[in-house]
């Protein structure tokens, strides 16, 4: 455990943004799960409908450094070839 007065913040301040960027990336997640149930199900206008609102979610990603830049381009052109493909 720290024992300076600022290494106690720094372990404070690191475990608040390790819990943020936990449910940042689980958002993330998420958002990409979504458009994947819906091609699964076959419905495309509901799976442009996840794609669309997911896209921000992981742009969103890469500008708070949860996610780089090349991982988010890899997860939006699959996810629209998937789409497309349909």
């Amino acid at each position: 455990m720290a024992n300076s007065l600022s290494a106690r913040k720094r372990a404070r301040q690191a475990e608040r943004n390790r819990r943020h960027n936990a449910s940042q990336r689980s958002h993330v997640r998420s958002a990409i799960k979504n458009v994947l149930r819906a091609i699964e199900k076959g419905d495309k206008a509901a799976a442009e409908a996840a794609y669309k609102s997911a896209v921000p979610a992981i742009d969103r990603s890469v500008s708070q450094g949860i996610m780089p830049k090349n991982t988010a381009s890899r997860h939006k052109s699959r996810l629209n070839t998937h789409i497309r493909g349909m």
